[in-house]
């Protein structure tokens, strides 16, 4: 409920700055206004014309687009992952956004290996207890640091993203070499990881992906985003930019990803993610 009356306040702060900043706007874009006549000298139809088209072409860099959406992907430190971002311009050159981001988190120490008695034991991730995935929604503030001075140039945007980091750790299974009646063979059994029973020579490589999805545990925790964005998109109303940062995850429990090494609160990631989207009014 909490959440809900900030969300709500948070967008009717927008649609108030927005109003105000619409109004100024269009004041300033009225074609040949004379400060001293309080009636500007109309345009022609062909200078209506041209205008119109330029701005249904999104080739008008002085039309500004109060709504955006866009659907980026990413690659980090230690994963991947994709995000969904939903932006309304508070003014000219600032914006409010909502995002949704996935994201896979590996370990530093992780490294695999396979059996080497066996020809065709699978690769296996030694000492991991748990696949971690991260599910961040977050509020972000982005402004245009340099905008574009023509068309086929960039605009480059400094944001800062603050949310909820939830945390959802799988436990990892594998299949494990177990003596049969028969001297010298031996049965394969899916197993969840346990690290004083299995070690690499006992271990015949990865369980199906998906075993223990329903034994997942969720860890909530924060996240905190640094983001340079460039935008390169030709035309205004589309969205193409490369987008830099860093971010940090942070809990108050420590999610065991590893058992044979230390896991950390502490989650840094530097990330680059390539973005798509469109802008409307």
């Amino acid at each position: 409920m909490l959440l809900q009356i900030k969300q709500h306040i948070f967008f009717s702060v927008i649609l108030l700055l927005l109003s105000s900043t619409f109004n100024s706007f269009s004041q300033n874009i009225l074609i040949g206004f004379d400060n001293s006549s309080a009636i500007p000298p109309s345009p022609s139809k062909p200078e209506l014309k041209d205008a119109l088209s330029a701005s249904q072409r999104g080739e008008n860099l002085n039309v500004l687009y109060r709504n955006e959406s866009s659907f980026g992907i990413l690659a980090h430190s230690n994963g991947f992952g994709a995000n969904y971002r939903r932006g309304k311009h508070i003014t000219a050159k600032k914006k409010g956004i909502l995002e949704v981001e996935f994201v896979t988190m590996r370990h530093p120490k992780e490294v695999k290996i396979k059996n080497q008695s066996y020809q065709n034991s699978k690769g296996f991730f030694y000492g991991k207890v748990n696949s971690l995935f991260l599910i961040r929604p977050g509020v972000g503030y982005q402004k245009v640091l340099f905008d574009k001075a023509e068309r086929k140039s960039v605009q480059i945007r400094l944001g800062t993203f603050l949310g909820a980091s939830l945390g959802f750790a799988k436990p990892v299974y594998l299949e494990i070499l177990q003596p049969s009646i028969f001297p010298g063979e031996f049965n394969v059994k899916e197993e969840k990881y346990n690290s004083t029973e299995h070690y690499p020579d006992n271990i015949y490589g990865r369980a199906p992906y998906l075993r223990g999805f329903d034994e997942m545990k969720i860890y909530p925790g924060g996240y905190a985003k640094l983001a340079l964005s460039v935008e390169y998109a030709d035309h205004n109303e589309e969205i193409k930019a490369i987008e830099t940062g860093i971010s940090v995850d942070v809990f108050p429990k420590t999610i065991p990803i590893m058992a044979l090494t230390q896991n950390n609160q502490v989650m840094v990631n530097l990330y680059v993610s390539m973005v798509f989207g469109k802008k409307w009014f």
